[in-house]
């Protein structure tokens, strides 16, 4: 990455950032926006802003590999964890889950995640996981978190993942 100065060196916050674990994981849409509206400087700037602020890794949960090279040529390790098929996705979310679990385990991880936007798919999962995790103990309190997260009511897509954790009993060993 090129050194910059000034405010630039602080880089920039991501679009939607939030808090879903206080200093341990955030999430907003991806680096650089958007599919369609997508650049490569603001991502650069985003990631300068995710490094100088701590993180040690993002994940991303788009279903494609985009990114992830400029996300290790900034010094920030990345997982790939896309959703796959449907009929895959009780048993991707349990691997998933587990291996967010297993970072925040330890003290020195601080987690992004990040999906194409911060939307449904990106706030169902970070619901999942709260339940996944014993966070919170009802779907709709999880519900109820991410809406107020995303300021959006959460549609079937992410209250399909919610209800998945329950109904599966998706939980941490």
């Amino acid at each position: 990455m090129t050194a910059l100065r000034g405010k630039w060196a602080q880089g920039l916050q991501p679009r939607n950032y939030t808090w879903i674990i206080k200093d341990r994981m955030a999430a907003a849409e991806r680096p650089g926006g958007l599919t369609r509206n997508h650049r490569k400087v603001r991502r650069t700037e985003e990631l300068i802003w995710l490094r100088s602020n701590g993180f040690t890794r993002i994940i991303s949960l788009l279903d494609s590999p985009h990114n992830l090279q400029a996300y290790t040529d900034a010094g920030l390790r990345c997982e790939h964890m896309p959703f796959g098929r449907h009929d895959e996705l009780a048993l991707r979310l349990r691997h998933h889950y587990t291996r967010v679990a297993g970072w925040l385990d330890d003290p020195n991880e601080k987690l992004f995640v990040h999906h194409d936007e911060f939307g449904d798919r990106l706030l169902g999962f970070l619901g999942g996981y709260l339940l996944f995790a014993g966070l919170v103990q009802e779907g709709p309190h999880a519900i109820a978190i991410v809406e107020k997260l995303g300021n959006r009511t959460l549609d079937e897509f992410g209250r399909e993942v919610i209800t998945l954790i329950l109904d599966q009993g998706l939980r941490r060993a």
